[in-house]
């Protein structure tokens, strides 16, 4: 597969979502945990939602248990989480596995599309970020420890193509 249009997730409320209807956005794909070191990253991805999400960004959380079971809790209680604690107001999908045998196949395509260090297509921990840009390709791959903040100058270029 090229792109990431042939992709559908389910929202955290159980709608389906078809990433075909999001052709000619820029997304931002993140595997999310609501008890990790780096869940407070859910402030810098709200702002980054708020600042270019009228200008075609689409930011899609995918809760995801995988790391230290630092997702535990049921969809519902994500989702009352996120949005209690970091006005998340971006579009949150059903908790997935982003590694193994049971990926979902939207992180098996990004995974082999944007390897991690040294080749290494696993995802190494939370918080791993995947900037698919207006054609449906992956641009570029973040580490858990980059910051949301530090992503401004990617989106922009990404907007701009």
């Amino acid at each position: 597969m090229t792109a990431s249009t042939h992709f559908t997730a389910t929202q955290i409320d159980g709608t389906p979502v078809s990433f075909a209807d999001l052709q000619g956005k820029v997304l931002l794909v993140v595997n999310t945990a609501s008890a990790c070191g780096f869940t407070p990253q859910f402030e810098g991805l709200e702002s980054l939602h708020q600042t270019y999400g009228s200008r075609g960004l689409v930011v899609i959380g995918f809760p995801c248990n995988q790391f230290g079971a630092q997702d535990s809790g049921t969809n519902a209680e994500i989702g009352a989480f996120c949005q209690r604690n970091y006005g998340v107001s971006f579009a949150m999908m059903e908790k997935v596995d982003v590694n193994g045998d049971n990926a979902h196949p939207l992180f098996k395509w990004l995974k082999a599309e944007a390897p991690g260090l040294l080749g290494s297509e696993a995802i190494k921990w939370n918080f791993t970020k995947f900037l698919v840009g207006k054609d449906g390709r992956v641009l570029k791959r973040y580490a858990s420890m980059d910051a949301p903040g530090k992503l401004g100058n990617d989106i922009e270029a990404a907007l701009a193509r």
